[in-house]
C-alpha cells in the first residue's frame, strides 16, 4: 500500500515549466480510451475530447476543486450508444447522454437527501458484477469483426487474414506493455498499443494517410448543439437505452472514489462528499451532451497515474482539460486518429472488452459472493443470457427495452423480490461503509487496485 508524500497535493500548483508536461502524462493516460469509444460508435473523436475537456472542467467546479480527477468517455455506454444511433442519429445521442446526466444528478439530491443505503440496496454486487460482464461480453463480437475487417455492405470478412494478423499483433505489444512495463507506462498499454498497431498496419499497406496531408491544423469539429445543429427528439426508447447503464456506472464512481480517497489520503466521500463528486459527473456528462459526445465518467487510468506520480494537483488536472479541448480543434490530429484501420481498434478491443468482462467476474469474486447458493445462480444467470443473448421487449411501436438495460432491470428485480437478500451482498466490500473516515481499500504502488487501463 502507498504511503509517500505527495509530490504535488490537490491544490499545489506546479511551475510553469513542469506544468505542461505533468498535464501531458494526464492526457495520454487517457487519450486512448476516451478516443476508442467514438471510433466504435461512430462518433466524431474531436468532440469526445473537447467533451472530456469540458466535463473535467465542470466537474473541478463542481467538486470545488477539491477532488483530483478526469472525466473522460464511457466504455459502459458503447452499446447503448450504437443502439440509440441507430434508432436516432445525433439527436438520439444527444438525449442518450442527457439522459444519463441527469439519473447521476437526481441520484446525487437523493444520496444527499437520504444517505447512500437505497443505492447499494438496488444495486448490490450480485446484480452489478454480472451487469459488467454483459457489457464487456455484449461487445465481444464488434471486437472481432473490427479485427477480421468485416464488411456490412457486402456482409462477408475482407482481407481478413491480414487484417486480423494486424490484430493479433496490436493485442500482443498491448498484452506485453500492460503485464511488464514499469512506472508512467504501465499505466498507457492501451495508448502504446494503437500507435504500435498503427505503425504495424503501415506497414501492412491498410493504412491511408492522404486525409490527415490535406487536414487543416485547425478545424471546427461538426457539434451536435441542441436547437442549433440538431433538434432534440423526445424517445423513451434511448431513455431506457441509457437510465440503467447510468445506475451500474455509478456503483464503479464509488469504487474509484475510494481508491482515489485512499490514494491521495483524504476523505472525498465525506469531503466535498459522494453527492458532489456524482453530480459532477453528470453535470460532466450534460456538458457532453451539448456538443454531441458520449457520456462521461472518472477514469481509472488517471487514477492510476496519481499512484504513480504522487502529484494530486488540481491544476495539473484542469491543465490536461484544456489540453484535450486545444487538441479537439486540431483538424490534423482528429485525421490521424480516424486513420486509425479497424483491425488496431479490434486488436485493443479485444483485451479492453475482455478485461471489462473479467471485471465483473472479479467483483464478485472480492465480494466472496456464494455461487453455490440457488439465489446467486438464478440472478446472475438470468442477467447473463438475457444481457449476451439479445432479448428485448418491444412496448410500442416508438418503444423498446434492449438486452443490456432489460438485463440489468431484471437483475434488479430477482434481488428485490427472491429471499435471502443478504447473499446477495456477500462480505459487502463493494460496498464498504461511507461513513468512516477511512476506507480498507488497499493501494499498491503503481495503482492498480480498484484501477485498470480500461475504463467501464
Amino acid at each position: 500500500m502507498s504511503t509517500r508524500e505527495a509530490v504535488l497535493d490537490v491544490h499545489d500548483r506546479p511551475a510553469w515549466n513542469q506544468w505542461i508536461f505533468l498535464s501531458l502524462q494526464h492526457l495520454f493516460a487517457m487519450f486512448g480510451a476516451t478516443i476508442l469509444v467514438p471510433l466504435l460508435t461512430g462518433l466524431q473523436p474531436s468532440i469526445a475530447l473537447i467533451a472530456s475537456g469540458l466535463g473535467t472542467l465542470s466537474y473541478l467546479l463542481v467538486t470545488r476543486g477539491q477532488i483530483p480527477a478526469y472525466i473522460g468517455s464511457s466504455f459502459a455506454f458503447i452499446f447503448p450508444l450504437i443502439a440509440a444511433i441507430s434508432f436516432g442519429g445525433a439527436a438520439a445521442v444527444m438525449l442518450g447522454t442527457f439522459t444519463a446526466g441527469v439519473v447521476y444528478g437526481v441520484t446525487s439530491i437523493l444520496i444527499k437527501a437520504f444517505g447512500v443505503g437505497w443505492l447499494m440496496k438496488l444495486l448490490p454486487p450480485i446484480v452489478v458484477g454480472p451487469v459488467i460482464m454483459v457489457i464487456g461480453l455484449g461487445l465481444a463480437s464488434t471486437a472481432i469483426d473490427m479485427a477480421m475487417n468485416f464488411d456490412e455492405d457486402l456482409n462477408e470478412y475482407v482481407d481478413s487474414m491480414r487484417h486480423f494478423s494486424v490484430a493479433l499483433a496490436t493485442l500482443a505489444i498491448t498484452i506485453l506493455a500492460s503485464i511488464f512495463f514499469k512506472g508512467f507506462l504501465s499505466v498507457i498499454p492501451v495508448l502504446i498499443g494503437l500507435v504500435a498497431g498503427y505503425v504495424i498496419a503501415y506497414m501492412a499497406g491498410i493504412v491511408d494517410l492522404s486525409a490527415v496531408v490535406a487536414a487543416p491544423w485547425f478545424h471546427v469539429p461538426d457539434f451536435a448543439i441542441p436547437f442549433v445543429t440538431v433538434t432534440p427528439e423526445w424517445s423513451w426508447t434511448v431513455i431506457v437505452i441509457m437510465a440503467p447503464i447510468a445506475l451500474v456506472t455509478m456503483a464503479e464512481h464509488i469504487g474509484d472514489q475510494m481508491v482515489l480517497s485512499k490514494i491521495v489520503g483524504k476523505n472525498f466521500i465525506r469531503r466535498p462528499g459522494l453527492h458532489r463528486s456524482l453530480l459532477g459527473d453528470g453535470v460532466a456528462s450534460v456538458m457532453a451532451s451539448f456538443v454531441g459526445g458520449p457520456p462521461n465518467t472518472t477514469y481509472g487510468e488517471n487514477i492510476g497515474v496519481l499512484a504513480i506520480t504522487r502529484v494530486f494537483s488540481v491544476y495539473v488536472i484542469g491543465g490536461a482539460a484544456l489540453l484535450a479541448i486545444l487538441f479537439g480543434f486540431s483538424g490534423k490530429i482528429e485525421a490521424l486518429i480516424a486513420s486509425i484501420p479497424n483491425a488496431v481498434i479490434g486488436g485493443v478491443s479485444i483485451l479492453l472488452f475482455g478485461i471489462i468482462a473479467s471485471a465483473g467476474i472479479r467483483l464478485m469474486i472480492e465480494n466472496e459472493l456464494d455461487m453455490g447458493h440457488k439465489r446467486n445462480l438464478v440472478i446472475a444467470s438470468t442477467i447473463l443470457v438475457i444481457g449476451i443473448g439479445g432479448a428485448f421487449i418491444e412496448v410500442t411501436e416508438f418503444l423498446e427495452i434492449p438486452a443490456m438495460a432489460l438485463a440489468t432491470i431484471i437483475g434488479m428485480i430477482l434481488h428485490a423480490i427472491l429471499p435471502a437478500k443478504n447473499v446477495g451482498y456477500g462480505n459487502g466490500q463493494l460496498f464498504i461503509s461511507l461513513d468512516k473516515e477511512t476506507n480498507t481499500t488497499e493501494v499498491d504502488e503503481d495503482g492498480s487496485a480498484g484501477t485498470s487501463f480500461y475504463n467501464s
